[in-house]
């Protein structure tokens, strides 16, 4: 099938043409249909399989000019980074259009933003933060909308963002389609469309647990952090191979801690991106990657979700996520486009047991690989890594409980002797006097 075939006006066909898309993927196909037709609709399909194209094609396929301030589309993603990607495909598709897209998110000055949406919109996409922040200035009102699109819904529950979910969809206008779209289906998320959604059609793409067949998954079985920096240096040395790398790492600190690492062996080709940097820094770092400035970018999973940056060429987890979706979101960064990517992941005795989990789930197992030759393993443990000893365990523990003798033990010598009467023994008062207060109340009683 082809996108002519989708009958779409002559500027998006030519939007299309301009971008090199002629074939529609399977969940552009399929969403196409029952978009146009104006029901709700949750789609369920696989990292990388075009999923924002689905529901942007019909949707500006039926939007036509107005001249009106507010939004007649809202589009909510979890974070900045998807918002700047969504708006940057809205603009590719509407390149011979006369339409305006506006995307807002948190970390930037509220007051700009405000006057960005004061200044009126066809097309909003939004953080939930931001978006009930200037719902509750005034400046942005929802009466208009007539399309939600609701974009990786479960991250943003991840993220602790059911409040903000809830609040903005009870202002909605009740006449309005809903359309979700997702990599995985949660039962949280299932609750959410019973609530709000009207008799959902359900479009799923092949099995969410089976990720893309042309991603070749690997693991190097590794003793610890060092020893994982080693391997990442003798692999990243590599230039001809590894073209163009995305690492995976559990927590900001982390992050910071293997760039630091990192940054000296590979000068000016090394980008960050987790939360704790700023907006300047964290869009800065992903435009040079996506643009081959930088080879290597070095992220926490604030990047699994929805980005997507051509031509990834490996995804390497320097750990293994506790959650199997969560791996699922990583290596879908590469193998794109129906081309071929390599995910390769660190493994450490401990982390043994999530990778069994992920094989589980995806019902494949990933392929352990051997270490490199002359590779040097370290034998230092960071804090973290060394086990941890509690005080009561110092002196170790009784071999049996024979070998214990609890709270029963023998006397010492001196505490044998027995007390056996003599002259110097005290005898008890037979005599003893009553207590004063008791006298004195019998004197007043007499008186």
């Amino acid at each position: 099938m082809t996108f002519q075939e989708f009958k779409l006006t002559t500027p998006l066909l030519n939007a299309l043409n301009d971008l090199g898309f002629k074939n529609p993927t399977s969940i552009q196909e399929k969403a196409y249909p029952v978009i146009l037709s104006g029901r709700d609709a949750v789609g369920i399909a696989q990292t990388g399989t075009g999923k924002t194209f689905a529901y942007l094609l019909p949707i500006l396929r039926q939007l036509k000019y107005a001249d009106q301030k507010h939004p007649r589309i809202l589009i909510v993603v979890p974070t900045r980074e998807l918002v700047l990607q969504v708006v940057g495909e809205v603009e590719k598709l509407t390149k011979y259009m006369n339409l305006r897209v506006v995307g807002v998110y948190g970390g930037t000055n509220i007051n700009t933003q405000r006057q960005v949406v004061f200044n009126g919109m066809d097309i909003l996409v939004a953080t939930p933060g931001r978006l009930v922040d200037l719902v509750m200035t005034g400046v942005l009102r929802m009466k208009s909308i007539q399309k939600l699109v609701i974009d990786e819904v479960d991250e943003m529950l991840n993220l602790g963002f059911r409040p903000q979910l809830m609040s903005f969809m009870e202002s909605l206008p009740q006449k309005r389609q809903n359309l979700m779209f997702s990599a995985t289906l949660t039962e949280e998320v299932a609750m959410l469309i019973e609530s709000y959604f009207y008799e959902p059609i359900t479009i799923e793409i092949e099995n969410q647990r089976t990720p893309l067949e042309q991603i070749v998954q690997y693991y190097y079985a590794i003793p610890n952090f060092f020893t994982k920096i080693n391997l990442l240096e003798n692999l990243l040395a590599n230039t001809s191979e590894f073209e163009r790398v995305l690492i995976f790492v559990a927590s900001k600190q982390l992050a910071d801690r293997v760039f630091d690492l990192m940054d000296p062996k590979f000068p000016d080709q090394i980008g960050v991106l987790h939360s704790n940097k700023s907006q300047n820094l964290r869009i800065n770092s992903l435009e040079r990657f996506k643009n081959g400035i930088s080879r290597i970018l070095i992220a926490t999973d604030v990047a699994s979700r929805g980005l997507d940056i051509a031509d990834i060429s490996h995804v390497i987890n320097f750990d293994v996520p506790d959650i199997p979706e969560d791996y699922i979101h990583r290596i879908g960064r590469t193998g794109r486009s129906e081309k071929a990517g390599i995910a390769l992941t660190f493994v450490n005795e401990p982390e043994m047991k999530f990778l069994l989990g992920i094989g589980k789930f995806m019902n494949r197992n990933v392929i352990e690989k051997p270490l490199p030759d002359g590779l040097i393993i370290s034998d230092t443990f960071t804090d973290e890594e060394r086990p941890v000893l509690f005080d009561k365990d110092y002196l170790g523990k009784p071999s049996s409980i024979a070998d214990s003798q609890g709270a029963y033990h023998e006397k010492k010598e001196k505490n044998k002797k027995v007390n056996l009467g003599g002259p110097g023994e005290r005898k008890p008062r037979k005599d003893k006097p009553e207590n004063r207060g008791v006298l004195r109340k019998r004197a007043a009683k007499k008186r």
